[in-house]
């Protein structure tokens, strides 16, 4: 499973297909951001994922959680998102 890493200017709608396909290849994805305008989009595109595997007939959960993360001499603190079938 390969962690799913958003920033301020990703795109929504390619970050939610990266979610989507990865719920329906691996079950499961992992989604970190770090900062105010990563974490909105990463939240959008875990809602427009979740929506676009709904129309699947597959429905998701995502269990939000805090890690910290070394970039470079320091460490930040990253809002991870776990999504899962329900």
């Amino acid at each position: 499973m390969n962690l799913i890493k958003v920033a301020s200017d990703s795109k929504t709608s390619s970050v939610a297909g990266a979610i989507a396909n990865a719920v329906r290849e691996d079950e499961k994805a992992e989604v970190q951001a770090i900062g105010a305008g990563a974490v909105n989009r990463a939240i959008k595109a875990t809602i427009m994922a979740s929506q676009f595997l709904a129309e699947e007939g597959k429905h998701v959960i995502f269990i939000p959680s805090f890690v910290m993360v070394a970039i470079g001499d320091k460490e930040r603190t990253a809002l991870r998102l776990s999504i899962a079938p329900r």
